[in-house]
């Protein structure tokens, strides 16, 4: 179970059993939330946030595309996570700023209800555990594809888009799989429950194009950008299901899953079944950036003042 001191809440901390909302609020009904996932590092400087301009862009972006007036600046909602942070004397942790539609009417039309905003954060290891990071995961094609583009928004970070994500895994899950992969609706490769996804073959990296209906991702970005600097060749294109399976090595990306292998997909050995040396090299840069052990872009961490 989550347990903190303390959650921001439309400007004001309150404590963790303070922080509730009515059961008539919009958001539960209708999933009219916009979030992110956020990591904090703790690193030799101290306590350091990754990314965190690009995430609370892509906050209120998808806000933006959801006609939904966010009423605090970009600038306040940084200030919330650090409030956060500091009051929970956190370091190393996940972060959840959700903006939400509250409680006033309900009905279909979400502007008759006000927008909130939450922040909350906690400890937080491994997603999909430590032996993963080494030795992969496995997964499965899953049944369910992602959204058609012209149905709902995937560029938007929304809570409704994420009843999707839990068809995905809850089948992985049941079927004896750690994780699933999604079509898309043309039925090439998109992307994991809450992770994108790349392939290696040939020393050359792909990936799906943001066009899959997969999310923009932000760790998707930082990724292409340490595999540049790594000297790789980067390519962004549309997948087909069976080039996993002839993939040597495949990985997955994503705030809480970091830089994830997997080692077998549909039952089919991935290239030598565990994580591959392309792998390793992005994730061993990626974590020593995050780590504040090696410096890529100086504009990555913001520090906990």
């Amino acid at each position: 179970m989550i347990n903190t001191q303390k959650i921001w809440m439309d400007g004001k901390l309150v404590d963790h059993d303070d922080a509730k909302i009515h059961v008539l609020s919009h958001v539960i009904h209708y999933g009219s939330g916009f979030f992110e996932g956020i990591r904090s590092y703790d690193t030799p400087k101290g306590a350091a946030i990754f990314r965190l301009d690009e995430h609370i862009k892509r906050l209120f972006d998808s806000c933006k595309i959801y006609r939904t007036e966010v009423p605090f600046t970009e600038e306040e909602v940084k200030d919330g996570i650090m409030e956060v942070l500091k009051a929970n004397n956190l370091k190393g942790s996940y972060i959840r700023p959700l903006i939400y539609r509250g409680y006033a009417q309900l009905g279909v039309n979400p502007l008759t209800c006000p927008v909130n905003v939450m922040v909350s954060a906690w400890e937080w290891g491994a997603y999909l555990g430590e032996e993963a990071l080494k030795y992969g995961i496995k997964a499965q094609t899953s049944s369910w594809r992602r959204l058609a583009p012209n149905t709902m928004p995937t560029m938007a970070k929304a809570s409704g888009n994420y009843l999707s994500s839990q068809l995905i895994k809850m089948e992985a899950l049941e079927n004896g799989y750690d994780e699933g992969i999604a079509l898309d609706y043309q039925g090439n490769v998109s992307e994991g429950s809450g992770e994108n996804l790349f392939a290696i073959r040939d020393g050359v990296i792909y990936t799906p194009t943001i066009t899959a209906s997969a999310l923009v991702g932000i760790t998707r970005d930082s990724i292409i950008k340490i595999a540049e600097y790594l000297g790789y060749k980067i390519v962004e294109q549309n997948i087909p299901r069976e080039f996993l399976y002839v993939a040597d090595e495949i990985f997955l990306t994503g705030t809480a899953a970091e830089v994830t292998p997997v080692s077998f997909i549909d039952g089919i050995k991935i290239g030598k079944g565990e994580r591959g040396p392309v792998t390793e090299k992005i994730q061993d840069l990626y974590f020593k950036i995050v780590r504040g052990e090696f410096t890529l872009d100086e504009n990555w961490l913001t520090f906990i003042k």
